[in-house]
């Protein structure tokens, strides 16, 4: 079990969804049912699975959950340029965030690659 305060990865991705709830806030409303829940669904998802993992027993079972964590980072990443690509948010604003992302990938990988040793 790790304490999850301690773990760089949860805070970061922390960060990265209450930046999406943030920006997606100034989504228009009729996509209040569509790309807005499911980039805020894909952001929580990464901290919280990240959270259910670290509470785990097993190695493996910790693994499983970053997994899972990071398929959700890969799609917020793609939601994020679709809402680019729609005029919903500008250049300015979601590159940041898609760094953001993008680092938490990699940490990801990292750590599920050591928890295989």
């Amino acid at each position: 079990m790790h304490k999850l305060n301690d773990l760089k990865i949860w805070n970061k991705a922390m960060i990265i969804a209450e930046e999406i709830y943030k920006l997606s806030a100034g989504f228009p409303s009729d996509e209040r049912f569509g790309l807005t829940s499911q980039i805020r669904r894909c952001a929580i998802s990464i901290p919280s699975n990240i959270a259910e993992g670290a509470g785990r027993e097993k190695k493996g079972e910790f693994k499983n959950f970053l997994s899972i964590a990071s398929g959700s980072s890969y799609e917020l990443f793609t939601q994020l340029t679709l809402a680019y690509k729609l005029n919903l948010i500008s250049k300015e604003l979601v590159d940041p965030i898609l760094e953001k992302v993008t680092e938490i990938q990699k940490m990801n990988y990292s750590l599920i690659k050591s928890l295989k040793q």
